[in-house]
């Protein structure tokens, strides 16, 4: 197989889910928020809304909520040291899968800057629950979209072995 250093990105990426406690800089959240703008879109619509959350409490404070929600009070999406959610309006046209791109190319951004990430999906299904419907709010969600994934960032506190790969693949 051949190989260069972007898909060299791309197969050693893993999702991280124990973060150390270390902030994650501006500038490189800045980076990783700005390619995730570049990633595809439906028609280049380009319609989704990140919000941006630097404060490991506030992001804590989310978790909270949604674990209430979730009924799981253990629930703290990893204690990631940012996070960035990508959200779009309710029903619009490929917003989930706009989405996915979005948060697919942050997580590869982040990566290649020595940034764990992790897929936060617990949110879908429940940004209308009035708490986090209030949460949401907070932070600047607008009140008709609907988040379909956080950008769960941070340093990895300990190293991922890969997995071996179980997709089928048909050559035709």
């Amino acid at each position: 197989m051949k190989t260069n250093p972007v898909i060299e990105n791309i197969m050693s990426r893993r999702s991280i889910r124990k973060f150390e406690e270390r902030p994650v800089p501006h500038e490189d959240l800045e980076t990783i928020v700005t390619c995730g703008q570049w990633a595809p879109s439906a028609m280049n619509r380009q319609e989704w809304t990140f919000v941006v959350m630097e404060d490991a409490a506030r992001i804590a404070q989310l978790a909270e909520v949604m674990g209430a929600v979730l009924v799981n009070e253990a629930y703290d999406m990893y204690r990631p040291q940012a996070a960035i959610i990508v959200a779009h309006k309710k029903g619009a046209a490929f917003g989930r899968e706009d989405d996915g791109c979005a948060l697919q190319t942050m997580f590869l951004a982040a990566h290649s800057l020595g940034i764990g990430s992790v897929w936060i999906n617990q949110l879908q299904g429940i940004c209308n629950e009035p708490d986090v419907r209030a949460e949401l709010d907070a932070l600047g969600v607008p009140a008709d979209y609907e988040v379909h994934g956080i950008c769960a960032l941070g340093y990895a506190a300990a190293e991922t072995a890969p997995k071996d790969r179980k997709s089928e693949i048909v050559w035709v």
